[in-house]
């Protein structure tokens, strides 16, 4: 997507510069409220920043302040979360000069504050159907849809509109980063990766397009030629902190192929808390790769303690199960017990008194989830297998990405290990090298199972395929 040229404020009719209508009678604020839009779209700049300067010089317009609620319904931070509902009251002030599209993305973030997060989807779907070059109604359901685990939606909001775009409609790229990575969690790695990678042809410093290559080269295994991708594209990532999630990917190329010094570089130079600025989303990177990093029997030094001090003013949030059960890996992690029970019991008051969607994921995985982390470094190995093991196949409900939600997968395989239930742990561990073979991780997992079960010769070779992974 270019900057809206001069040329746009000469318009007759007030759309946007993919004539979206807009009831607001100023091009300079819709130029405004594009460059938010494409900040947020390529993870560049302060999108929120610009919008507010816009508004302070075009208080009136609407659809900037619907832009900031929405925008801010994708923290999933309590601490913003005063500044979004202001955001939608000043647009609700402004309802009576609006047209429908308009009044669609107020419903949708009135819905969201509401903790209706399937019906704040639902109505920006019903803005998207009638208006499907609405890009930010676009990209509102695709995030929030990767927030909910709702992976066949995360596809098929940009395959409704698919055969409307074309390139020549102004941010055409990230309509294919968005298509990309829906089908990748739907596991239609060719066409995924086609498609990122013709974004990329677009725009060369497209994160979300890099984020979907990303993806494919983990789900399929190609650690090395994910490294070699990452390494060539870093320079373009940015300074956001979706750039260090790209980092986080980069990371666990270099995990899955036993590599733990190229995975504490990365660490301590892009994940490291104590660099941070309490950003949830980079914490939520960092708790995911210190604890994997665990798993594998490697130490993580005073790393845990800094980012525990970070997750701690969080503890009782429930907000958002995904956050709630990062927060436990690094209370379990920094044996902050009392923290732990603050969780807990404001987890288990919120299930019996609220109502809104985040209780089902609370319900069915955030807690099943933190009391098995709690039971795994508590040595319980048993009792943490009882609790992932019928919920293995719920997991998408927590949210996040299946590269994300595989930490749960990796956790019940090594409680099974500990737990000293090989024949368990060798089903496991089977089921992991048949989608990903070229994982050294995983063929040392069938190893440590097939020695428990004192099938030597099995594990002997189980073995030398993961060292063959290593030197390879």
């Amino acid at each position: 997507m270019t900057a809206v040229s001069e040329v746009s404020h000469k318009r007759a009719t007030f759309t946007d510069c993919r004539g979206v209508p807009i009831s607001y009678k100023d091009s300079k604020a819709i130029d405004g409220l594009e460059r938010a839009i494409e900040m947020s779209l390529s993870f560049r700049g302060d999108a929120i920043a610009e919008i507010d300067a816009v508004l302070a010089e075009h208080p009136e317009f609407i659809m900037g302040w619907l832009f900031k609620a929405g925008w801010l319904t994708q923290s999933m931070e309590t601490r913003i979360y005063s500044e979004m509902v202001a955001a939608l009251d000043e647009a609700g002030k402004r309802l009576k000069s609006a047209n429908d599209r308009e009044i669609g993305h107020y419903e949708a973030v009135k819905a969201w504050v509401n903790g209706d997060f399937y019906g704040a989807v639902q109505k920006w779907e019903a803005v998207l159907v009638k208006y499907p070059m609405d890009l930010l109604a676009m990209e509102l359901v695709h995030y929030t849809d990767v927030l909910l685990g709702d992976v066949a939606g995360q596809r098929d909001v940009v395959a409704r509109a698919s055969t409307l775009w074309e390139e020549s409609i102004p941010g055409y790229e990230f309509v294919l980063g968005f298509y990309a990575f829906g089908l990748e969690e739907n596991r239609d790695f060719s066409h995924a990766e086609q498609l990122a990678r013709q974004a990329l042809a677009i725009r060369p410093d497209h994160p979300y397009a890099v984020h979907a290559v990303a993806h494919v080269m983990e789900m399929r295994g190609r650690q090395m030629g994910g490294v070699r991708f990452m390494q060539e594209r870093a320079g373009e990532w940015g300074t956001s902190n979706f750039a260090n999630h790209l980092w986080w990917h980069t990371a666990l190329y270099h995990l899955d192929i036993e590599q733990y010094d190229k995975v504490y570089e990365i660490f301590d130079a892009h994940l490291d808390s104590r660099q941070k600025d309490g950003n949830k989303y980079e914490e939520l990177d960092a708790s995911a790769l210190l604890w994997r990093i665990n798993l594998v029997g490697e130490e993580s030094g005073d790393r845990w303690k800094h980012l525990a001090d970070k997750w701690e003013p969080a503890a009782q949030d429930t907000l958002y199960a995904f956050n709630d059960v990062h927060a436990m890996m690094t209370f379990v992690s920094d044996n902050r017990v009392e923290a732990q029970d603050k969780l807990l019991t404001a987890n288990e008051r919120y299930l019996e008194n609220a109502s809104d969607a985040n209780v089902a994921m609370s319900r069915e995985i955030g807690m099943p989830f933190c009391l098995a982390m709690r039971d795994f470094k508590n040595e319980k190995y048993g009792d943490c297998v009882d609790r992932l093991l019928p919920v293995r196949y719920l997991t998408h409900r927590l949210g996040g990405s299946f590269a994300q939600r595989d930490i749960i997968g990796w956790t019940l395989l090594e409680a099974a290990l500990r737990a000293r239930r090989f024949d368990l742990a060798l089903a496991l561990a089977n089921e992991r090298t048949a989608l990903k073979p070229t994982s050294a991780q995983n063929w040392r997992a069938v190893a440590r199972a097939f020695k428990g079960l004192g099938d030597t010769s099995n594990a002997d070779r189980a073995i030398a395929k993961a060292q063959s992974l290593i030197l390879a």
